[in-house]
C-alpha cells in the first residue's frame, strides 16, 4: 500500500531588485540592513513573506514602503527561485521582481525588518544574504537586454535631462562604450523627445538643451506596434 503523500509546507515570499541612477555615476542597487535573523546586521534585498489576504504585486510594494518607503516608478516581476535550501528557516519560494526609480525623487526610510537602506555600486556591492547575489545578477543581465528594446530607462532619469545624461545611462548600463552619433540618431528618429526651453550648463561647453520624454506619444506608437531598438 502507497503512504499518503505528504502535504506541501511551502511558504512564499517576494524579493525586489531597484535599480537606481545617480548623475554620472554608477548604477545602483537598493539593499536593505537586517534587523532579524537568519542574517541579522547583513545587507539584503528588500523583501519578505506574502501575507494570506494579498497578492504577490501588493505585498512586493508593501514590503518595499515599509521597509525603504519608497514607491518605484516601474516593477516587473523577474523570476521565480525555488532552490531548496535557499532560507534556512523554511522552504520558500521567492516571486523577484526588477525596478526602477530615480533616487533623487525618494527618500529612503527604514523600517519594519530593516535597520537601514542604502544604495550601493553595482560595481562595490557588499555581500548579501540568501542567495541574493544570484537574484541581482538575474536582474542585472535583464536590465541590460531590456533597455535596448523597451524605453524604460527613463524612468532613472530626471523629468527634464541633457541628451548627454541619456547617453551616459545607456553607457553605464550596458557597460560599454556607445557610437554616439548612431545613438542620438536612432533616439532622436524616434520622436520621443520633447525639446524645452531649459539648458544646462556643463564643464566648458556651451549650456545643453533639456529634453522631456513623451510617454503618451510612446504609448500610442506601441499600440501601433512599434518596436523601439537600441542597438
Amino acid at each position: 500500500m502507497e503512504s499518503p503523500k505528504k502535504l506541501q509546507d511551502i511558504k512564499v515570499a517576494v524579493d525586489a531588485v531597484i535599480f537606481g541612477y545617480f548623475d554620472k555615476k554608477d548604477l545602483q542597487i537598493l539593499l536593505i540592513k537586517r534587523n532579524i535573523d537568519p542574517f541579522k546586521g547583513g545587507w539584503a534585498l528588500p523583501g519578505g513573506l506574502v501575507l494570506d489576504d494579498e497578492s504577490v504585486d501588493d505585498a512586493v510594494k508593501r514590503e518595499l514602503y515599509e521597509e525603504a518607503g519608497i514607491k518605484p516608478d516601474f516593477l516587473e516581476q523577474l523570476y521565480t527561485f525555488g532552490n531548496l535550501g535557499r532560507d534556512p528557516r523554511n522552504r520558500v519560494v521567492s516571486v523577484a521582481y526588477l525596478g526602477l526609480v530615480n533616487p533623487s525623487y525618494h527618500e529612503l526610510f527604514a523600517d519594519s525588518d530593516a535597520e537601514d537602506a542604502q544604495w550601493f555600486s553595482v560595481n562595490k556591492l557588499p555581500s548579501v544574504a540568501f542567495d541574493h547575489k544570484t537574484i541581482i545578477e538575474t536582474a542585472l543581465k535583464r536590465l541590460r537586454t531590456k533597455i535596448q528594446y523597451q524605453p524604460i530607462g527613463f524612468n532613472l532619469l530626471n523629468e527634464e535631462f541633457p541628451f548627454s545624461d541619456l547617453e551616459n545611462l545607456y553607457k553605464t548600463i550596458v557597460g560599454q562604450e556607445i557610437d554616439r552619433r548612431n545613438f542620438r540618431k536612432k533616439i532622436m528618429s524616434y520622436g520621443l523627445l520633447n525639446e524645452t526651453n531649459n539648458v544646462k550648463k556643463e564643464g566648458s561647453g556651451r549650456p545643453g538643451k533639456l529634453f522631456t520624454f513623451n510617454k503618451e506619444k510612446y504609448k500610442e506608437l506601441e499600440e501601433q506596434g512599434f518596436y523601439f531598438e537600441i542597438k
